[in-house]
């Protein structure tokens, strides 16, 4: 237990070492999910961009 709380404390530099392990995580989640969601937005855009196309 003594061992691994060491780990996690790194030597009192724990905090910044998890924190930017934790932003880096957060960034690379962004970049997946941001490209899906306008990906999902354009398509829809031009689903109601063709609708509106085919109406007389």
């Amino acid at each position: 237990m003594d061992t691994l709380r060491e780990f996690f404390h790194m030597g009192g530099y724990g905090f910044y070492v998890w924190g930017s392990y934790g932003m880096a995580f957060i960034v690379l989640v962004a970049n997946v999910i941001v490209p899906v969601l306008r990906t999902r937005e354009l398509r829809g855009r031009l689903a109601r961009q063709a609708r509106m196309e085919r109406q007389p």
